[in-house]
C-alpha cells in the first residue's frame, strides 16, 4: 500500500536572503580530485585522511543515486555547479563577540532567538565550510569527554579520531555519504571514557554530560 506524504509548511521566506560574501578559499565549481586534493592541502590533512577523501570520491563516482528510497527529485542535482569547500580564511572565534559582523547577522537573519544563542556557547556554529565559533564548556572536559571540533580532534587525538572515523556510515553506506567522506569540512569530535562520571557538576551540566555520553555511545 502506498503512503502519501504531506509537503510540510515551511516559511521559505525566512531563509531567501543573501549578504555579499568574501571567501579567502574556494575550491571552485565541480568534483574532481584536483578539488579533493585542494581541500586537503587547505587544511593540512594527514595522508590518510587525504586516501579516505579520494576513496569516497571513487566510491561516490561510482554509486548511483539512491531513488529507491529517496525523492526522484534527486536527480535534478547538478553536482558540477556546486562548490564543495568555501571559507572566508577565518579560524573558529571562542567568544560570541569575536565572530565577524556578517557572519553574526546571518544567525540573526535566521532567527536564532537569544537562548539557543547561548546554547550556541556549548558547541560551534559553522558557516560555509568551516567552524566560525567554538566554545566547548570547560566544564565537559574537566570529566574526562574529550569534545571538540573535528579539525582539533584529528590534530590533538590523532590515534582515537583515526580509530573512529567514519565508522558510523561509512563510505560506501549510499551515494551521499561518500560524498561527504570525500569533501567532510568542520563538524565536531565526542569521545569519552567508560568511566567518566558526572559528580561534583550542577545539575544543568549533568544533563549536558548525559547528552554528550548518549551521542557519544550512538557514534561509537
Amino acid at each position: 500500500m502506498k503512503t502519501e506524504t504531506k509537503a510540510v509548511d515551511i516559511d521559505r521566506d525566512k531563509g531567501d536572503f543573501a549578504y555579499p560574501e568574501v571567501h579567502v578559499r574556494d575550491a571552485g565549481r565541480g568534483l574532481s580530485e584536483k578539488t579533493i586534493h585542494y581541500i586537503s592541502d587547505v587544511k593540512e590533512d594527514p595522508d590518510w585522511v587525504r586516501e579516505f577523501r579520494l576513496r569516497g570520491l571513487k566510491t561516490f563516482l561510482e554509486k548511483p543515486l539512491p531513488t529507491h528510497w529517496a525523492s526522484k527529485d534527486l536527480e535534478a542535482i547538478d553536482f558540477d555547479k556546486i562548490r564543495y569547500y568555501l571559507s572566508p580564511g577565518t579560524g573558529a572565534k571562542r567568544s560570541w563577540e569575536e565572530v565577524p559582523d556578517d557572519i553574526k547577522r546571518t544567525f540573526e537573519r535566521l532567527g536564532i532567538p537569544e537562548q539557543e544563542r547561548k546554547f550556541l556557547a556549548g558547541v560551534e556554529a559553522q558557516f560555509d565550510s568551516e567552524a566560525v565559533y567554538s566554545n566547548i564548556k570547560k566544564a565537559v572536559g574537566e570529566q574526562g569527554v574529550i569534545f571538540v571540533g573535528s579539525t582539533e580532534g584529528l590534530k590533538n587525538h590523532p590515534e582515537i579520531f583515526r580509530k573512529w572515523f567514519g565508522k558510523v556510515i561509512p563510505i560506501g553506506d549510499n551515494k551521499f555519504s561518500a560524498l561527504n567522506s570525500a569533501v567532510f569540512s568542520g563538524g565536531s569530535f565526542i569521545w569519552r571514557q567508560s568511566e567518566t562520571s558526572a559528580s561534583g557538576l550542577l545539575p544543568d551540566q549533568r544533563r549536558e554530560l548525559r547528552a554528550i555520553r548518549a551521542h557519544a555511545d550512538h557514534c561509537r
